[in-house]
């Protein structure tokens, strides 16, 4: 029998695909591992335009983005998540021979999307606080055995849950005008006076990805969008496939994106950030647990004494969490992603029953 599998592009047989939540998958009731928000809202649906093709970008949700960023509607792509957008990018600027940077820990779609687009990867190195220094970026960038066109930086960093520093940021911004930085904002409504999308007035080579995955709470319609100089939203709109924003999705995502669907999602960050602050307190007075990492986004990265442990314990009582304890540097540290009073209360209990405490 043939093997199929020998059909597929040699790069492809090669490569490993990315460990969504969903893919890992897990038996539980409280699912702690993915970032999502808690709860979903309640959204009206027509359902007559059916027979229909949707409109490429449709005009109420990129002007709905528009309006909440500050931009022109020229300056905005809606995407299927912030994912394709990732890959938008490295198709739309990235030929042979060329790549990106990144700076692990760091989101792992950066570079499945480039392995999977043939793009080469260089790494900047973060410091022992894990924090992230225009000099590493500028000094992977020069020595990469490749044209770096584009610089990926999560700020909030994710699993990290820390910020890129603006003034860093204009640095690179400076320094490097060929290169394209990429700042995935996609918890930025967790700290919002940190977002970078002002700087874009200056700053031609700067990019901005959004979503409305997390604090709008609409992970299961996949909704996100690119935020750039005009020239960058034209080349990409030549690569995106024609209908990427179904009608169901373009529905929910105009009423997210209206100022009521606005005041809801803020409403619940500032009670999100409420329940962050408490389980982070909560979890300090546990002898298990050796550091929580500050965090500007809806979750906690948290290093335990033995995260192993920890992680098996929560699987065995139906929790899922996100254990980190194969990446650079966080060795025995998981990630909690703040849920309900409920939810988080059941984190606490076992815990406390894990530790004797």
């Amino acid at each position: 029998m043939v093997d199929l599998t020998k059909l597929a592009c040699e790069h492809v047989q090669k490569l490993e695909p990315y460990m969504s939540a969903r893919r890992i998958g897990g038996h539980g009731h409280t699912f702690l591992n993915a970032n999502e928000s808690p709860k979903s809202e309640f959204y009206i649906f027509n359902s007559t335009t059916l027979n229909r093709y949707p409109d490429t970008q449709p005009f109420e949700v990129t002007q709905g983005m528009a309006d909440y960023t500050g931009l022109a509607r020229d300056q905005v792509l809606a995407s299927r998540g912030s994912d394709e957008a990732i890959s938008l990018l490295i198709r739309t600027f990235c030929e042979n021979g060329e790549g990106i940077v990144i700076a692990p820990p760091t989101y792992g779609m950066y570079e499945i999307a480039a392995n999977t687009n043939r793009a080469q990867v260089a790494y900047a190195k973060r410091e022992d606080d894990f924090s992230l220094k225009a000099d590493a970026i500028a000094k992977a960038i020069k020595e990469a055995p490749f044209t770096v066109k584009l610089v990926f930086i999560d700020s909030p960093a994710n699993p990290l849950g820390n910020m890129f520093c603006h003034d860093e940021l204009k640095t690179l911004l400076k320094e490097f005008e060929n290169v394209l930085f990429v700042l995935d904002e996609a918890y930025i409504e967790y700290d919002p006076s940190a977002t970078t999308v002002p700087l874009m007035k200056d700053f031609s080579n700067l990019v901005v990805l959004r979503t409305l995955s997390k604090a709008f709470g609409l992970a299961g319609i996949r909704c996100g969008f690119t935020l750039a100089h005009a020239d960058v939203i034209a080349m990409m709109a030549k690569v995106i496939d024609p209908y990427p924003i179904p009608d169901p999705v373009a529905q929910i995502a105009r009423q997210a994106l209206a100022h009521g669907g606005i005041d809801l999602m803020r409403e619940r960050v500032t009670k999100c950030l409420e329940l962050r602050n408490s389980l982070k307190e909560n979890l300090l007075k546990l002898s298990c647990v050796k550091k929580v990492f500050e965090s500007h986004a809806n979750f906690l990265l948290v290093e335990f004494e033995d995260g192993p442990k920890v992680f098996e314990h929560m699987l065995q009582k139906g929790i899922i969490l996100r254990s980190f304890e194969t990446k650079p540097g966080l060795k025995n540290t998981i990630r909690i992603t703040v849920g309900t009073p409920e939810e988080l209360d059941e984190v606490m209990r076992v815990l406390t029953a894990l530790t004797g405490q």
